[in-house]
């Protein structure tokens, strides 16, 4: 009875790591199209009564106006190009202030919050948290850097029923997510939060004074994705 039941763990272990793994190397190439949250958030509407919201288009990194990458990375992980996956500042910093605040405020990254999107579900656990954790190290070890950013702002929610930049430029701006202006862009980044509450379209004085400082700190950060240096180098007289 023992050998079986190790077998079937065994087993079971074998194929979630393998199917874990494919899945992330699949979709270093694929479109994703579908996510676990946007299911989850069909249902809910299904079950409450409520019109049904599904907007999502996805599109490449090179159709994205590159102030939102900058945007996000101000608002939600200024430090995305150097970390592998969890930027341990800015936990440790987490831990501290939460020491003192009513609610705790989180130190999820950018690589973390796309395992989320991608392969989990919203709600927190210490379940969920630990395949979190698992499913940040996988994106980070086949993915790169261009390419979490490419599947972030393609599957994170942007509005109730809004999933992506190219859904969100189109229903809060009336353009394409490649014409979208910095302040637009910082609009939808001081909505990440909490997207179903703040409308990009329509900020209030929260949002806006939100706007200001993530426009500033835009011009803190480091180039994403990093400029080439393509300055011919000089050569040194013999």
């Amino acid at each position: 009875m023992k050998k079986k039941i190790f077998k079937f763990i065994r087993n079971l272990l074998i194929v979630f790591f393998g199917s874990s793994i494919l899945s992330v190397i699949v979709l270093r190439f694929m479109p994703v199209y579908f996510t676990p949250l946007m299911f989850i958030r069909t249902f809910q509407q299904i079950i409450h009564g409520e019109d049904l919201k599904w907007e999502h288009t996805w599109i490449s990194k090179e159709d994205i106006s590159p102030h939102l990458p900058m945007a996000v990375i101000a608002s939600e992980d200024n430090r995305f190009a150097e970390h592998n996956g969890f930027d341990f500042k800015e936990i440790e910093k987490a831990l501290e202030e939460n020491k003192s605040r009513k609610r705790p405020r989180g130190a999820s990254t950018i690589s973390q919050q796309t395992a989320k999107n991608v392969f989990l579900w919203p709600a927190s656990s210490w379940a969920r948290k630990g395949l979190e954790v698992y499913f940040t190290t996988l994106i980070e070890l086949f993915w790169n850097k261009e390419r979490i950013m490419e599947v972030y702002l393609n599957s994170i929610e942007m509005g109730n029923g809004i999933y992506g930049a190219e859904a969100v430029a189109r229903k809060h701006f009336h353009k394409n997510a490649g014409k979208l202006t910095p302040g637009e862009c910082a609009l939808i980044a001081a909505s990440l939060p909490n997207p179903r509450k703040f409308n990009s379209g329509k900020p209030g004085n929260y949002m806006l004074k939100r706007q200001k400082k993530i426009l500033y700190l835009m011009k803190c950060v480091p180039a994403f994705p990093p400029r080439q240096d393509t300055t011919p180098t000089k050569k040194k007289k013999k």
